[in-house]
């Protein structure tokens, strides 16, 4: 199920918690919020990179089978291949 962020559209007439923006969970079946749930004020769905991250080994993963290779400093001006 998708967390949706929502802030107030006008920060006048609006609680604490909806003017700082809020986190819900949603079914993609159900419509987005109009109104906060706590005060009732008119909310706007806040679009959000989503969080995708690589760790190191995937993008040496990756690097190597793109044919690049792996260097490692042995002294300076000095490197060898690590893979």
């Amino acid at each position: 199920m998708p967390v949706y962020v929502y802030e107030a559209k006008d920060e006048k007439v609006s609680c604490g918690e909806c003017r700082g923006g809020f986190e819900i969970r949603q079914p993609l079946s159900e419509d987005k919020l109009a109104n906060c749930p706590k005060c009732g004020a008119p909310v706007i769905r806040v679009i959000q990179a989503p969080g995708l991250t690589h760790s190191k080994t995937d993008l040496h993963y990756r690097a190597k089978r793109a044919g690049f290779k792996c260097l490692k400093k042995v002294q300076k001006g000095e490197y060898e291949t690590v893979y």
